[in-house]
Order: structure tokens, then sequence, then C-alpha cells
């Protein structure tokens, strides 16, 4: 049964692709033969050659009027898209002239299909140049070569009504609905020019946002993630629309989301809540250098809807869940290059005379670049005496992080070095005496 049932289907086919053959030779017949035929045959040749004059004509004209030469703005980059479309001067007015051509031959004959025809050609001819000279885009040419391209060639044949009439009877099924499958290719097509266009969007919108400079950073990422939101999630009703799907069974499928939230993405869904939090708050934000209880640290790159992107003083990058942020301890060392405060420590001798050493100090790490004078210049202090040396620190203030970009630490040492050394203060190290008692001290080996 199955065998002959697909052999009556391929018998049907070729009996209707037979038969529109025939219809196709029939009207080729009928045209050659007839005089309102050739009639419209000339003013399709006359329309393609008044089309070819004007384009040659106005070309130039329209390019040198359109170019806006070295100019670097939005209405220069208006007119720099513009000129793409000069390619397309040549059949959109030779479509026009048989358009016009064709309420002629109507009028005169009651009969206007060679001209039709030659208009839609005209149609095609242009759909293939848009796709091959305008769209620079790679998605947009691919969607042009086997959406555009193809649907313009079965308008140009005339059969492109009866295509989506049988495309809209036949229908399947998921379930409890039903889709024709028009409505999927439709939808398909929607589906991949919205998300594009949303894609696109979305980066243009988050490229304007980020050069806002008199907006906090994380107000910045905050209104990022808002427009990225509304942009696709504008998207995908649409395109449920589109689709014909009722809303009400997304309120359903959302329904069954929160669920399933609830039940299996606790830990998704408080990480992009928190996420949230930390973009609404601004307490830490990209650039500022952190230290979380479980011992990650570094510098903030990126804030994303589940996580923020650590970037430590050897380059490795370690993603943090946003939930830790809220949750557990976090130091912030930095806000977007605020002053922070370091220490130093060495020792001295106890031959020294330690009350010129302060003053010392303090005048070679302050003539330091990086170091600041405000909110406090460099204060050196006694920190305590020791078995061998008296214990100094001398603190400082510098704007930034002492980390891999930024070496304060080794250049305040090598301050401190070369003050002593050029003072004559000596920095000791550890010394022990040994006093040897008995009968050995007293012997003369």
């Amino acid at each position: 049964m199955i065998k002959e049932g697909g052999m009556a289907d391929k018998a049907e086919i070729a009996a209707k692709l037979l038969a529109w053959f025939e219809q196709a030779g029939e009207i080729a017949t009928g045209w050659l033969l007839s005089p309102a035929a050739w009639s419209q045959f000339a003013l399709l040749a006359l329309s393609f050659l008044v089309a070819r004059i004007a384009t040659r004509r106005l070309s130039p004209h329209a390019a040198k009027l359109i170019d806006p030469g070295d100019k670097d703005n939005p209405l220069a980059t208006a007119r720099r898209f513009a000129g793409r479309f000069l390619p397309l001067m040549l059949p959109v007015f030779a479509y026009g002239l048989t358009a016009m051509g064709e309420e002629v031959t109507r009028s005169l004959f009651g009969s206007g299909d060679v001209i039709a025809f030659g208009k839609r050609v005209f149609f095609f001819l242009a759909a293939r140049i848009f796709v091959r000279e305008v769209l620079r885009d790679t998605f947009l040419r691919i969607l042009g070569r086997y959406v555009l391209i193809p649907v313009a060639a079965l308008y140009a044949l005339g059969i492109l009504d009866d295509i989506t009439l049988r495309l809209e009877e036949t229908t399947v099924a998921l379930g409890n609905i039903q889709f024709s499958v028009m409505a999927l290719i439709r939808g398909l097509i929607a589906g991949s020019l919205l998300f594009w266009l949303g894609s696109w969007s979305n980066r243009q919108s988050a490229d304007y946002i980020k050069k806002q400079e008199e907006l906090r950073p994380a107000t910045r990422e905050l209104a990022v993630k808002a427009v990225e939101v509304a942009i696709f999630g504008a998207a995908f009703l649409l395109l449920m629309s589109i689709m014909g799907i009722d809303l009400t069974a997304v309120a359903v499928l959302g329904g069954a989301l929160g669920v399933g939230i609830g039940l299996g993405l606790q830990q998704i869904a408080a990480n992009f809540v928190s996420g949230i939090i930390l973009l609404v708050e601004g307490q830490t934000t990209v650039g500022d250098y952190v230290e979380l209880d479980g011992g990650e640290k570094g510098t903030i790159v990126k804030m994303t809807a589940r996580a923020c992107v650590l970037e430590t003083f050897d380059g490795k990058w370690i993603v943090v869940p946003n939930e830790h942020f809220i949750t557990t301890r976090v130091v912030n060392y930095s806000d977007q290059g605020s002053a922070n405060r370091y220490e130093a420590l060495f020792s001295v001798s106890y031959d020294t005379d330690i009350n010129l050493v302060p003053v010392l100090i303090e005048a070679a790490v302050g003539r330091l670049p990086f170091v600041l004078q405000a909110p406090d210049g460099p204060d050196c202090e006694l920190r305590g005496f020791g078995e061998s040396s008296v214990d100094f620190a001398v603190e400082y203030w510098v704007s930034g992080i002492d980390d891999g970009k930024n070496k304060y630490g080794s250049p305040v040492l090598f301050a401190i070095w070369n003050a002593l050394k050029e003072a004559g203060i000596e920095m000791p190290f550890p010394q022990r005496v040994v006093h040897v008692k008995g009968a050995l001290a007293g012997s003369g080996t």
C-alpha cells in the first residue's frame, strides 16, 4: 500500500508538471502569434532602453551628489549607505516604466500579460543586484541568496501565489498545535531577520551607552543589559505574533519555566538577580580590584547576567558567580582609580641615631613620582626593637593597585636602601655571640 501511494503521488506530480509545461507552451505560442503581445515586447524593449539611457546619464550625478568625501559624521555615514543602492537604478527605472506600460496596454488591448512578465523579470534582476552588490553582511547575503532570489524567481515565473497557497494548505501538527508549512517558513525567515536585527541593534546601543562617560560604569552596564533584554524580548513576542501563536500559550510556558526555575534553576536565578543588584548598587563595577572570602582576587574586567570575570596579576581569568558578591565578604581595593595605602618594612642597626631615620626615609620615598602627597604623604614609623635591629615601616599612598603592571613596592625598597647607604646607616643582619667556658677556655690549644 505504501508503494502504491508513493507511485500515485509521483504520477500526480508528473501530471501537474506536464500540465504546467503545456500551459506555458500555449501561453508562449499565444504571445508569438498575437499583435498585442508584439506591441508589449516593443514596450518592454523601449522601457529597458530608456532606463539604460537614464541610468547612464543620472548615475554619475547621483554618485557625485551622494558622495560625502572624507567627512565622518552620521549624515556622511547615511550618504555612503545610500550610495550602495546606485546599482539598482537600471532595474528600478525599467520596472517603473514597464508598470506604466502595463497600464497603457491593458487600457488599449485589455491584456498585459507579456509586459507584466517583463516587469517581474526586472524585479528579479533587481533582487539579484541587491544581494550581490548592496548587501555586505554575510548573514544577510546568505539569506538573500537562498530566500530572496528564489522567491523573486518564482514571482517572475508567476507561480509564487500557487506555491504559497499549497504551502498554506499543508499543515504540520506538534501535539495540540498545528502549523502550516508556510507559517513555519515565514517564522524561520522572520525569526532570522528579527534576531539578526536584534543583535545589530544591541551592539549599536551598547556602543552608544558605553561612550556616555558621565554615567557610572555600573549604570552603563545596567542600561546595556536592560536594552538587551528589551530588544530580544520584543523580537520574541513579535515572532510569536508573526507565526500566529496565541500569546496565552507563551504565558503557560512562562509559568512552566517559573516552576522549573523554582525547582532546578535556583542558582542561575540567584546569580541573575544578584547581577542586577550589583549593577543597580554600583558597589563593585568593571575596573575594580576585589578580593573575596574564597581567596579569589583580581580586577573585574567583565560583568554578565550570571557572573563576574576577574583578571589576576598573571593574566588568568576567574569566573565568579554573582551570588558570591552578595552573600560573602568582598574587599574592594579600588573604586575607579582611587588612592590606596601600602607600607614597606626595613630595619637599622642599634648603633644608628634613629631620630634621623624618619626624615631621611620620608624624603627619599616622597621623591618617587607615583607616591601621593594626599590624602597623606609618606609616614615613617618606629615599629619595635628586635633582637638585632631597630624595626621601622614607611607608609605611602599611590593611585592604583600594586599589581603586575604597577610595581610600587620594589622602587620604594630601592629608595630606602639607597637613602640608608648614602647616609652611612647600616642595615643589620642577625648575629650571635658565643661564650666558651670551662677547661677548654683555659687550655693553650
